[in-house]
C-alpha cells in the first residue's frame, strides 16, 4: 500500500440477488478496478445477500463507493475508511427509507459530532429536552444504527432470533 492509499470496509447488509452484479460494477468503477463480492444468503430478508469487502485505494475512495451505492431501492451498506494523513476516518450507512448518513469517526469507531452541530440542535430543541434528544440521535446517526443493527447480527453467521412480544 503506498503512502497515500487508506484502507476501508464495505458491508453489504443486504441487496437482492437481482442487484448484486450492478453492486459489483459500482464498487468496481469507484475503485477503477473489477470487484467481486463473496456474497451469501442474509436470513433478515429472504432471497436477498450480503457481503463484506476490504478495499483499498486513495484518501475519499470510500465516499466514491458511497455514491455510486447510495439511492439503490432495497439496498443496505456500510462504507468505512480509514484516517489518512490529512483526512479523518470516515463512515457512510445507507437504508432505502433514510437515504445516506455520513459522519467522521475516531479510531475507536465512535462517531464525532462537531461543535456546530451540537450548537444547532441546542438551537432548533431550546429547553425542550426530547427535542435535544431527537436532534442528538440525528447528529449520531441512531436511526440508520438502529435499522441496520438486526443486519449486522444476521451477518455474524449465528441465526437470527426475532423476539415476539407475548400480549
Amino acid at each position: 500500500m503506498s503512502a497515500q492509499a487508506v484502507r476501508g470496509v464495505l458491508y453489504v447488509h443486504s441487496s437482492p440477488r437481482a442487484l448484486c452484479s450492478h453492486v459489483e460494477w459500482g464498487i468496481g468503477r469507484a475503485l477503477q478496478r473489477a470487484v467481486h463480492l463473496p456474497w451469501i444468503e442474509q436470513p433478515v430478508i429472504p432471497g436477498s445477500q450480503r457481503a463484506e469487502y476490504e478495499w483499498e485505494g486513495e484518501p475519499g475512495m470510500g465516499a466514491a463507493i458511497a455514491s455510486q451505492l447510495r439511492g439503490w431501492e432495497h439496498l443496505r451498506f456500510e462504507v468505512t475508511e480509514e484516517a489518512s494523513a490529512g483526512n479523518d476516518a470516515s463512515r457512510w450507512m445507507h437504508t432505502p427509507d433514510l437515504g445516506i448518513f455520513y459522519a467522521q469517526i475516531d479510531a475507536a469507531g465512535n462517531t464525532l459530532v462537531p461543535e456546530d452541530r451540537i450548537r444547532y440542535a441546542m438551537e432548533v430543541a431550546g429547553g425542550n429536552a426530547s427535542e435535544l434528544q431527537r436532534e442528538l440521535r440525528l447528529a449520531l446517526g441512531q436511526n440508520w444504527d438502529d435499522e441496520l443493527e438486526v443486519f449486522r447480527h444476521a451477518g455474524d453467521s449465528s441465526p437470527v432470533v426475532w423476539m415476539h412480544r407475548v400480549s
